[in-house]
């Protein structure tokens, strides 16, 4: 585990472990940064930008499209890292994170290749007209701090369209999980990126790396996803210099399951939306409102579902494991346990991992802190309503608004719920369906801004316009 800077591997600063969620054990270390190797980034980053943001966009088109071959020719040892750090699953690493990485170069790459600028033509009083057209400059120096539960995924989603656009990055990955972020800095030497343009530096974030970056006076814009609270401390830090950020943050995601849904579709589907990752994914669905004449079925073959769960993954750390069993101890004081509530038995090396039962609650009233507050695990709560516009009430309930699934069989109803939901993106009978084109971020404490397709291009580009009189 290295630092990248300036096109040169560094192992500078003081080791940090590096442990096996699965088993709990220590596997191996990584460098804390030390401040000066973060300016030292900084000054290389300041450095490249300016032959780098010369490139034409078919130059860096050709060589994002390079990063993503160097990450397709590696594949298992990115699908091996990628568990290693956080104990998914390997299905999971193999089809969904490491291909949504290659994914996010290639779509950037394709996207950057065939952008253009708007022009106008303008009358003026002298009848000879004006010209106006729009020219796209980059940023300047971008920090990337980027999350542990989809270490690679997320942290490409922003590298990669923040080099299409003529920025330079300093990338902070999750100090649990590093390993990823170091394979990708290797890729990146690999496919010829000048020295300067990506550089990746390991660490903690308060009084640590991810600090000394989100407030230094040499970064130009920030990127960041990860919890709301940390979202407001770095927003405060941008705000003493205006740097400019762009925020995915916390959920509470709920989701509505009408009357009228496909039962065993609308069971199956948020068993995904509940527990995949174990719960560790910010698009989980964390509170479901089901309409009351299917609340008791529903309720059973949901709770069988959880019970009936093989092959999930544990907790990135003792220490967030620690946090979900204590909201699933505040349950089991104040409501109904369904399924899970606890931490399964193995009888072998996982008893040591961080493991958390998939869990299904009931009976809690929704000013509960197990219904309120973001726990970020396997755990679900189940309420009933009666009428269409108690369902949206109760989902618009709360500080968070990122995501949401509606389950009916009603297209009406659909059209007019989805749009009455408070966040970023509404789900209609299924969940997680992307298109990277498409707007992707949260309202209220989910986030700030908007990433995917061009929204992601317009954030980490300047717009500027020249006039030319004729």
């Amino acid at each position: 585990m290295r630092h990248y800077v300036g096109g040169e591997f560094d192992a500078s600063g003081v080791p940090f472990p590096l442990v096996d969620p699965a088993r709990g054990t220590v596997v191996g270390e990584a460098p804390a940064a030390p401040r000066e190797l973060v300016d030292r980034a900084v000054g290389a980053a300041r450095e490249a930008l300016g032959p780098w943001a010369s490139w034409s966009p078919a130059e860096r088109s050709r060589l994002l499209h390079r990063i993503a071959d160097g990450i397709e020719g590696r594949f298992e040892e990115f699908v091996t890292a990628e568990c290693a750090d956080t104990g998914k699953p390997r299905e999971l690493a193999s089809t969904v994170d490491i291909p949504r990485a290659i994914a996010n170069f290639r779509s950037y790459a394709d996207l950057l290749a065939g952008r253009g600028e708007r022009s106008w033509h303008t009358t003026t009083p002298d009848g000879r007209g004006a010209l106006n057209y729009t020219v796209h400059k980059p940023l300047g120096v971008v920090a990337v701090i980027s999350p542990w539960n989809l270490p690679l995924l997320l942290l490409t989603w922003k590298v990669a369209p923040a080099l299409a656009t003529g920025n330079t990055v300093i990338a902070k990955p999750s100090e649990l999980t590093p390993g990823t972020a170091c394979l990708l800095a290797e890729v990146m030497a690999d496919a010829d990126v000048p020295a300067g343009v990506f550089n990746l530096v390991h660490g903690g974030g308060a009084d640590g790396a991810g600090q000394w970056l989100t407030e230094h006076p040499g970064v130009d814009a920030i990127a960041f996803t990860g919890e709301s609270r940390t979202g407001g401390t770095i927003m405060r830090a941008a705000a003493a210099r205006l740097a400019p950020v762009s925020f995915e943050l916390g959920g509470k995601n709920a989701g509505l399951v009408f009357a009228d849904a496909d039962l065993e579709q609308a069971v199956a589907g948020t068993l995904r939306s509940s527990f995949t990752h174990s719960g560790q994914v910010c698009l989980c669905t964390e509170r479901v409102y089901v309409e009351r004449p299917v609340f008791d079925a529903f309720a059973e073959a949901l709770a069988a579902g959880a019970r009936a769960l093989s092959g999930y993954g544990p907790m990135v750390s003792a220490g967030h494991r620690d946090k979900v069993v204590s909201y699933l101890d505040k349950a089991a004081a104040d409501g109904d346990v369904l399924a899970g509530g606890g931490t399964p038995r193995f009888s072998d090396e996982r008893d040591g991992g961080f493991w958390v039962e998939p869990t299904v609650l009931a009976g809690l009233p929704e000013d509960h802190p197990v219904v309120r507050e973001e726990i970020f695990g396997p755990v679900v709560h189940l309420a009933p309503f009666d009428t269409e516009e108690e369902a949206v009430s109760l989902a618009n309930t709360g500080p968070y608004g990122l995501a949401a699934t509606v389950w009916t069989g009603d297209v009406s109803r659909a059209h007019r719920v989805a749009p009455a939901l408070d966040v970023g993106i509404a789900w209609v009978n299924t969940w997680n369906l992307r298109d990277l084109r498409t707007p992707f971020g949260g309202v209220k404490a989910s986030g700030i801004g908007r990433e995917g397709g061009d929204h992601s291009l317009d954030f980490f580009s300047e717009p500027m316009n020249v006039c030319v009189k004729l």
